[in-house]
């Protein structure tokens, strides 16, 4: 794949829309630049301090949105040995777009469970992803 750098992760400010009874808080849309396509949408939860690492997607391309919790992602650019840090959560309402071809984990830095939301371009497929243990990629978490 060559050499990776961050500059496809993009963090784009989300809109929260106060209501009455509950907000409303937008995720993606298809007039978005990070839009590609639709492949699917999933949840995950992490836990108060839990985290889960690492994974690299060699085709999916990720839209990370935290509604619910706090979240700390960690990108790692394998050639150059450099990290990249990102919080988002409830309040810090954002969009991590994170390209293909990039090692990433996660750890839950709110009390409660945190919610994580991926909206990507592809079908998730095990034969895309590739994973190393939390310890073969050193970082202070």
């Amino acid at each position: 794949m060559g050499s990776m750098n961050f500059s496809g992760i993009s963090v784009t400010k989300l809109p929260r829309i106060e209501v009455v009874g509950g907000d409303v808080l937008h995720a993606l849309k298809e007039t978005d630049l990070d839009f590609h396509t639709f492949g699917e949408a999933y949840f995950s939860f992490v836990n108060y301090n839990h985290i889960k690492a690492w994974k690299k997607h060699n085709e999916m391309t990720m839209n990370l949105i935290v509604p619910i919790g706090k979240v700390k992602f960690v990108f790692f650019n394998n050639f150059k040995k450099e990290f990249l840090t990102h919080v988002i959560g409830n309040k810090n309402y954002a969009r991590i777009a994170v390209p293909p071809g990039i090692w990433f984990g996660f750890k839950g830095i709110a009390k409660e469970p945190s919610l994580i939301l991926n909206i990507s371009n592809i079908l998730h497929d095990n034969n895309e992803v590739e994973r190393k243990d939390i310890k073969e990629i050193k970082f202070n978490w």
